[in-house]
């Protein structure tokens, strides 16, 4: 019979890897709620109606990507490619937004069915954020300099930040008439993807990655240039908080992001070190999605990254994260010892909350299970024989080099919080 394997673009996160995802994770969390960002979780699968509202009918995503499938009721539901849309509608749900500027965090599986590769996968992972009712360039710049801080914190390095301004729908409108005519002069130039995207939403050909169309697109109009005069003192409001701030950006004229509902600001971090997947983290303003979605005109902005794209880069970028070890590893000897153990572990537990404790769990030789203690990487061995048990002692005994001694168990608190604390087997004045 053959084994059953995951499905193409759905990776298993092992324990050896795990630690990788929990820094990650755990960073951004602490830093998130340092902020002011309360965490909100969405379900996983929605109403497809949202996305197609939301994201755009004719974005590549609505059209190629989602996982789309009628429930038992004929009810067509998907699973979320992008969390925004969803929490834009808990908000919308849970009258989250009536007289309030919440700030919300979000982490958790996303998915599209597209070619995997590395750094694109068809479920991914996401950490984002989403902050609503402030419609100055304040908060915008708030974001951006969070990701800044974020990067520091997880060690990373040559991440530039790129900026452009989208305009409200209306510039768009007026922009999107002179693309139109710009390309149909090259059309001759144009591959089969940017032909279809002329016709439903040319100005997704500015997001191209045929290296053939870059000196086409690099000489089109740019979308700046056409933005009304609030946008364009939004977006030098913003330029100018983060020239105050010292943080470098670029203003990148052909970033328009990959879904229909951004305006005014957009930003993606972007690396060299990954390939072709070169963003990390993307975002921008959508003022007008809340009320898309049947809410109040109400500003809003956010960003998600990739956390597969992060863990890549950090490893791309040495920086290691060190593998969780168990603080001591209890061994039984003799019969009476292996019935005995778990009692005593949770009674060590008791003692010492939040110790690591293993216990050995197999038969064996002494021997035996002292190598499986060794391997486990604790500091220490904790040893119960009949002896011990009889009197009310464990043995304690350094992994590595060091002498074994016996301590009573009401003893045991000190010297495993001094183990746990400095991470090795001293045992000097324990008695």
């Amino acid at each position: 019979m053959s084994k059953i394997q995951s499905v193409r673009g759905m990776n298993d996160v092992v324990p050896a890897t795990a630690p990788k995802w929990q820094f990650v994770e755990d960073t951004a969390r602490a830093l998130l709620e340092s902020y002011g960002y309360g965490e909100i979780r969405p379900p996983v699968v929605e109403k497809t109606q949202l996305f197609a509202r939301s994201i755009g009918d004719v974005t590549d995503i609505v059209e190629k990507e989602m996982y789309t499938f009628d429930d038992r009721n004929g009810e067509s539901l998907t699973l979320r490619p992008e969390c925004t849309a969803s929490v834009v509608r808990a908000a919308l749900q849970h009258t989250l937004l009536r007289n309030q500027t919440p700030r919300f965090w979000y982490t958790g599986p996303m998915f599209r069915y597209e070619k995997p590769q590395k750094g694109r996968y068809r479920q991914f992972h996401q950490i984002g954020a989403e902050a609503f009712g402030m419609p100055g360039p304040h908060i915008d710049a708030e974001i951006i300099l969070l990701l800044a801080r974020l990067w520091r914190a997880l060690g990373l390095k040559n991440i530039e930040l790129e900026l452009n301004c989208l305009g409200t729908s209306a510039a768009r409108a007026q922009y999107r008439a002179r693309l139109v005519d710009y390309m149909q002069a090259h059309r001759e130039q144009l591959d089969e993807d940017s032909l279809r995207r002329l016709a439903s939403n040319p100005l997704r050909i500015l997001d191209s990655k045929n290296p053939q169309l870059q000196p086409l697109i690099e000489n089109t109009p740019r979308l700046l240039d056409h933005i009304d005069g609030e946008c364009a003192e939004h977006f030098a409001g913003l330029t100018a908080i983060l020239d105050q701030a010292g943080l470098a950006y670029r203003v990148n004229h052909r970033l328009v992001r990959g879904l229909d509902y951004y305006s005014r600001t957009v930003f993606e971090w972007t690396t060299d070190q990954l390939g072709a997947q070169g963003t990390v983290c993307g975002g921008g303003r959508y003022d007008g999605l809340v009320s898309q979605l049947g809410g109040p005109d109400t500003p809003g902005i956010g960003f998600s990254m990739g956390v597969e794209r992060i863990i890549e880069l950090r490893e791309a970028q040495n920086q290691a994260v060190e593998e969780p070890r168990p603080d001591a590893y209890l061994v039984g000897i003799g019969d009476a010892a292996d019935w005995a153990l778990y009692p005593l572990a949770e009674r060590i537990r008791d003692t010492v909350p939040g110790i690591s404790l293993v216990v050995d769990a197999q038969g064996g030789s002494v021997k035996t299970k002292f190598k499986r203690a060794d391997r486990s990487g604790a500091s220490v061995a904790l040893i119960a024989g009949e002896r011990e048990l009889a009197d009310g002692t464990v043995a304690i005994k350094p992994l590595g080099e060091g002498k074994q001694q016996s301590i009573n168990i009401e003893a045991l608190k000190t010297t495993l919080e001094r183990i746990k604390s400095q991470g090795s087997g001293h045992l000097d004045n324990t008695s």
